[in-house]
């Protein structure tokens, strides 16, 4: 069962303040892996991250191509509040992008302030990653989706 707990919400949520900040990797649809740095990566609810894209980049193009990604998410200055190895986790998932409606809104104003301020207009659109999985650096498997 995947509930992303209280403490991630919030090591996520500082990620970028804490000079941290999430990388998401996605692959094209002939196999082409990539990995971009995302400020606005947020806990969405129990079962999904999201993030704003704004840039229409390379991440965008690959999700239309592939909506599997991971969420890489790493800060040694909070080690001592986590209970899992190297202060590391990656969230394995599905991105699917939603450009209209609450969702969308709700992916904006989960983001980082300094990420709005990026896209006063909000021209960009949200990512909804459903978290599939979710493990240490090492394999070991914190919270996985049911079959």
């Amino acid at each position: 069962m995947i509930k992303m707990t209280d403490l991630m919400r919030r090591l996520i949520a500082s990620a970028l303040a804490d000079e941290v900040p999430c990388l998401v990797a996605s692959v094209s649809a002939d196999g082409r892996p990539q990995i971009s740095p995302k400020g606005s990566v947020a806990v969405f609810d129990d079962e999904h991250l999201s993030y704003w894209e704004r840039s229409y980049r390379t991440s965008f193009s690959r999700i239309t191509e592939n909506p599997h990604v991971v969420v890489y998410y790493r800060n040694p200055h909070r080690i001592p509040e986590m209970p899992w190895r190297a202060g590391a986790l990656r969230f394995h998932g599905t991105a699917q992008i939603t450009d209209d409606g609450a969702k969308r809104d709700r992916a904006y104003e989960l983001a980082h302030p300094n990420e709005q301020k990026r896209d006063p207009d909000k021209k960009g659109v949200g990512v909804l990653i459903r978290v599939d999985l979710i493990e240490e650096l090492d394999g070991k498997v914190v919270m996985q989706r049911d079959a």
